[in-house]
């Protein structure tokens, strides 16, 4: 598979995260495709079947096939890794994170619940900071970089996840290790404060890599609509309309003001 239907993938199974690569220049887009492609698969192995060892083998797939592109080793004969291979090649993608977003869909593939906060946090920063992270060095971010844009993808994803929580919770996933209001507003609040230390710090991060951080334009607004009404989530009343989402994703696009 080409970087061109990885973007096709990407735009059925992740469309935020595909308006918003769209913002990058359109020789570099084929750099993020394939990375928001591999999300996907790893979120396929996780929940694609009942059975957690068959998810587990599938997720080790993954994992063996970044090892070996990153290594040297040959490509795997798959339509989404031939095109991360490359990707990790050419841009130098940091094994190690990759690696992490598969490790950690183990908790999906088994349903395992959060023991505590330090668990969900744990599982953000290797999953959506990560995935951020990548995504930023694919379009030339600095290691100086890396903490601001951490700290937006893991207050992107932990707005994502919350807007998630009653289809985790249909699935049979234990989404909140405390699912209280208190508890909810306050890991909400810790979002909100990533984000914006994640701003304060946008200096460190090249204009050049803005379209991979796009995508956590609405999470200001999620976060900020579980801490003023924690029942939101579970409700399932957190996510912004189709308008009011398309238009902040122009705006920040327009400004590059992520």
């Amino acid at each position: 598979m080409t970087a061109a239907a990885c973007a096709g993938r990407v735009a059925e199974g992740d469309p935020l995260r595909f308006r918003a690569g769209l913002a990058a220049p359109p020789q570099m887009r084929d750099r993020l495709w394939p990375l928001y492609a591999y999300n996907l698969e790893l979120a396929r192995a996780a929940w694609g079947t009942a059975e957690p060892a068959l998810a587990e083998i599938r997720l080790q797939w993954w994992r063996e096939a970044v090892a070996d592109a990153a290594g040297g080793g040959p490509d795997r004969a798959h339509e989404v890794a031939g095109p991360l291979a490359a990707v990790i090649r050419a841009a130098g993608l940091p094994a190690a994170a990759l690696d992490a977003m598969a490790a950690a869909r183990r908790r999906e593939a088994w349903r395992e619940p959060f023991a505590d906060a330090a668990a969900l946090a744990a599982h953000l920063e290797a999953t959506s900071a990560g995935l951020m992270w990548c995504a930023a060095r694919a379009l030339g971010a600095p290691d100086a970089a890396e903490p601001a844009v951490r700290d937006l993808g893991w207050g992107a994803g932990l707005a994502a996840w919350l807007v998630a929580v009653p289809a985790l919770a249909a699935r049979g996933l234990d989404p909140l290790p405390d699912d209280r209001p208190a508890a909810v507003t306050a890991i909400a609040r810790e979002g909100l404060a990533r984000l914006a230390r994640a701003r304060a710090a946008r200096a460190a991060v090249p204009a050049r890599a803005a379209a991979a951080l796009l995508a956590a334009a609405p999470a200001g607004g999620i976060l900020a609509r579980a801490v003023g009404d924690p029942g939101r989530v579970a409700a399932g009343r957190l996510a912004p309309s189709e308008f009011a989402l398309r238009g902040i994703l122009l705006l920040r696009a327009a400004t590059g003001r992520w």
